[in-house]
């Protein structure tokens, strides 16, 4: 047992098994308190309740709480249970979720909600509460899970826009909250996971690969995973008063390749002295300068 988080208490989300179940584990291990997450009890593989005894076990502290962070008030609930179990609030890991996997003409209201609203909203009402109490003590870590689905993704563009959403919002909270001493980073993991071994999402990755939309190393990257606690040094360096410079950041995650991506910018311009471009300039100015060297990821295939 290490001592790096000695005293600090953490709340980790979807942390019944998988990468969740790891980080909270790997946690304590440093010191840390944790109240474990996840929506209900009895899931096949381990709940909140199963991963805080196995924590209380090897002499660590840990309450569990059952409730989905989609909805407000759970949310606020489960920041609520870490005062009121150890008396603060210094770690949040923003790690559940649902995804719903189908091709954009497939996909209904329902599928897009349920993953939308566990992964992006979910995660927004958890870091709501726990901002209030990290900017009056004037330090806080937040990591939100995003996934390399949010550089463009198929079979499930809800999950693709609310990791896509989780860059954005750890970037906003890094700025609003960077002044308070609290951090917010991100990071999107490769691991092996009930979620990412499913027969339904390795038959995706099969198609991806077989239409040219992934490479091989890719895709044997994703069918061969290594295992969640793979995951848990960054993590747990992101928690400590060494990362505290570390703010908005978007790392990956894959086994011992650790990656940070680099920050938005504006790659190429055109810029007409008087006017506005014409469609027909833009026809002719677009291709040759904006995109050049660009090729379509999905181009039209034959009928």
């Amino acid at each position: 047992m290490g001592d790096r988080l000695k005293d600090k208490v953490a709340v980790v989300t979807g942390s019944g098994q998988g990468i969740g179940k790891a980080i909270a584990v790997a946690l304590v291990r440093e010191g840390a308190k944790v109240v474990t997450n996840n929506r209900r009890p009895g899931a096949s593989g381990g709940d909140a309740e199963t991963t805080a005894k196995e924590i209380m076990d090897m002499g660590g502290q840990a309450v569990p709480f059952f409730g989905s962070i989609s909805e407000f008030d759970i949310a606020q609930k489960l920041i609520q249970t870490a005062v009121d179990s150890f008396g603060r609030l210094d770690i949040l890991v923003n790690n559940a979720g649902a995804d719903a996997p189908h091709m954009v003409w497939n996909m209904t209201e329902e599928d897009w909600d349920r993953c939308v609203d566990s992964f992006l909203k979910g995660s927004f009402n958890c870091t709501r509460f726990a901002c209030s109490l990290m900017r009056e003590q004037r330090w806080g870590r937040i990591i939100n899970t995003t996934s390399t689905a949010w550089l463009g993704t198929v079979g499930h563009c809800n999950y693709g826009a609310a990791k896509a959403g989780l860059v954005g919002l750890t970037r906003a909270v890094a700025r609003e909250m960077g002044r308070y001493g609290v951090t917010c980073n991100a990071y999107a993991p490769t691991a092996a996971t009930r979620f990412t071994l499913s027969e339904e999402i390795v038959a995706g990755f099969k198609k991806r690969y077989e239409a040219g939309l992934m490479t091989k190393e890719r895709f044997e990257e994703l069918t061969n995973p290594p295992g969640p606690e793979t995951v848990t040094p960054l993590i747990v360096y992101l928690c400590t008063d060494e990362a505290a410079d570390i703010n908005g950041q978007v790392f990956d995650v894959t086994g011992g390749n650790i990656a940070i991506y680099s920050e938005p910018v504006k790659k190429k311009s055109i810029v007409k002295q008087e006017g506005l471009w014409t469609a027909e300039e833009l026809i002719d100015q677009v291709p040759k300068v904006l995109l050049e060297g660009y090729h379509n990821p999905a181009p039209p295939q034959p009928k």
